[in-house]
């Protein structure tokens, strides 16, 4: 297997299916070290504290904001805040791992001034309609919400260009493989 240690950005619009590769990568490449964000948001069911995010008040966040510790952070559909612990991530590079950071737009852009050398890659819709039909499918989002987060999505989507690499989420199995190759790393036989 070739191994290039570094970092790796994902992102892309809401309801692509960041978490989903993501998790799928952690399933089946336990070789790539997966940041997990501190976030403000209420915990969706069946998400566990220091695995899926790292639940923070908001007094807790704008202490990490205030000593640097964190490497990128925004503010997420106009209401909750997301961020990298700086710490986490500088400390898997310096172990030689294959690091994996799932964020949102404002994210990336934060660390593409950070860390310039990274490997930013966006996960893209196959089409409108299907990002739309997963938006409204997860149901974990009220109407409203499910309309904000569309606004914000086309934004999302313009933004492709800045990347260095877009992988169509078609397909979890073939876009995790494919970004794990962008990696530097052999994806698995099938």
């Amino acid at each position: 297997m070739s191994k290039k240690p570094g970092l790796t950005v994902l992102a892309g619009p809401t309801a692509v299916g960041k978490g989903t590769v993501s998790t799928y990568i952690r399933d089946n490449y336990p070789e790539v070290w997966l940041s997990v964000s501190a976030t403000t948001r209420a915990p969706r069911p069946g998400e566990t504290e220091g695995v899926h995010y790292f639940f923070k008040s908001a007094d807790e966040f704008d202490s990490l904001i205030a000593d640097g510790q964190l490497l990128e952070w925004a503010v997420v559909h106009g209401r909750n805040r997301y961020g990298t612990l700086r710490s986490t991530v500088e400390a898997a590079i310096a172990e030689g791992k294959s690091v994996l950071l799932e964020i949102d737009l404002q994210g990336a852009r934060q660390v593409k001034e950070a860390v310039p050398d990274a490997n930013f890659v966006f996960l893209a819709p196959p089409s409108w309609e299907e990002m739309v039909r997963r938006l409204v499918g997860r149901g974990t989002e009220t109407p409203e919400e499910q309309q904000r987060r569309l606004e914000t999505a086309k934004l999302e989507l313009a933004a492709e260009p800045e990347f260095n690499h877009t992988v169509i989420n078609d397909d979890v199995q073939r876009a995790a493989d494919e970004l794990v190759s962008l990696m530097g790393l052999t994806p698995h036989q099938r």
